[in-house]
């Protein structure tokens, strides 16, 4: 059954039995590592039991891998050949890093206050004699063209960014973006794991994604999804070798290593089905809510978070960012306030934040709301500020 926002909302039971942390808790830390509905448990569950009762896969393991790449596909506007299974999203990003023949001399920019598992497999590459050019921005996650047109040579071969910081909650504008380094010839790999599942995500001017379920997508830990354009397998080489993505005739190993011809090339052995079910019973619920809805919602939330936390002294962190490109993020500090015995305090009360540090150690506090969370909720939270 699908159950819109407004179904959810304005039944008390039906967001408990959907959303089990709300019984007991209030849990806004979708930016870290998210509480399962009851879709992904069941799902989770549902697998374990079966495989209780015997070989793991027997025989629903292609069509469970079949089913979650067409999904992931439908959110990312891809074809299903171009996804490979495969979490946390700093694997997706190191296949690719890894993976590109890099010649002595290539270029290739990041953000230096991305979240690192964005910026190390990039500055692994410098080990391959390749320049790693580090973004620094004013505005904390305000990223433009004129940015990163600063740092571009001829040399440029790379860019890879985040979709949206990970503590400011500044979204990327990934087709302004994409589309100048697309008229440069230069590739353009994005880091989605604080977006995907929450905003509306476009891939049109983008060469590779990863994200990994655990956050805004509402999976399991260790489950994701590993986007890369098809034009561009022969220019990633797979750096995880196994059985599964070498083309093996009654898994006799061959004189010749030849990938397979989708994505599988990227999975070297067996797969992370329970992981993989949870996932996809969460991708397909947000699908079927709707990910325009789902973003309009945690921008109210995350309005009414910013303009009560203002009036009441705090400081929002990238206040000054255009208001369009928010996302469901809203970090604050404050100049005289113990923030940590106040995150303390919250845990205490069963309400679920992150407590954070700028680069500087300022220390903050994040706040990440879904859509299930209510403005009841907010204002229970407020009422500790």
């Amino acid at each position: 059954m699908k159950n819109t926002i407004t179904d959810l909302l304005s039944d008390e039971s039906l967001r408990r039995h959907e959303f089990p942390t709300v019984k007991d808790s209030i849990f806004m830390a979708h930016a870290g590592v998210t509480a399962l509905p009851r879709c992904a448990v069941d799902a989770i569950k549902e697998m374990a039991d079966f495989g209780g009762g015997g070989n793991q896969e027997m025989g629903r393991l292609w069509q469970i891998l079949a089913t979650a790449r067409k999904t992931a596909a439908e959110l990312v506007d891809a074809h299903p050949d171009e996804i490979a299974l495969l979490g946390p999203t700093s694997v997706g990003l190191s296949l690719v890093a890894n993976g590109i023949d890099w010649n002595a001399g290539d270029e290739i920019i990041c953000y230096q206050d991305d979240y690192p598992a964005n910026v190390y497999p990039w500055a692994n590459c410098q080990r391959k004699g390749v320049v790693v050019k580090r973004l620094q921005t004013k505005i904390l996650g305000l990223i433009s063209v004129a940015d990163i047109e600063a740092l571009v040579t001829p040399k440029t071969r790379l860019v890879s960014l985040a979709s949206c910081n990970y503590l400011s909650g500044v979204r990327l504008p990934v087709d302004e973006i994409g589309a100048f380094l697309k008229s440069r010839g230069i590739l353009f790999c994005l880091d989605s794991i604080q977006t995907l599942g929450a905003v509306p995500t476009s891939t049109k001017y983008v060469d590779f994604l990863s994200a990994d379920s655990h956050k805004w997508l509402l999976g399991p830990m260790a489950a994701g999804i590993v986007w890369i354009r098809k034009e561009h397998f022969p220019l990633v080489h797979p750096t995880l070798i196994g059985a599964w993505n070498v083309v093996s005739p009654n898994f006799i190993a061959q004189e010749q290593v030849v990938f397979e011809e989708t994505a599988r090339r990227y999975e070297p052995g067996a797969m992370n089905l329970l992981g993989i079910v949870g996932m996809q019973a969460a991708m397909k619920m947000l699908l079927d809510t709707g990910i325009d809805s789902i973003y309009d919602r945690i921008l109210r939330l995350r309005h009414l978070f910013a303009s009560r936390l203002g009036a009441k002294g705090y400081q929002i962190v990238a206040g000054e960012a255009p208001d369009h490109l928010s996302t469901g993020i809203l970090s604050v500090t404050h100049p005289s306030k113990d923030l940590k015995a106040l995150g303390k305090t919250l845990e205490e009360n069963k309400i679920y934040v992150s407590a954070r540090n700028l680069r500087d150690g300022t220390p903050l506090i994040r706040f990440s709301p879904h859509y299930y969370n209510t403005e009841e909720e907010v204002e229970k939270v407020l009422g500790f500020f």
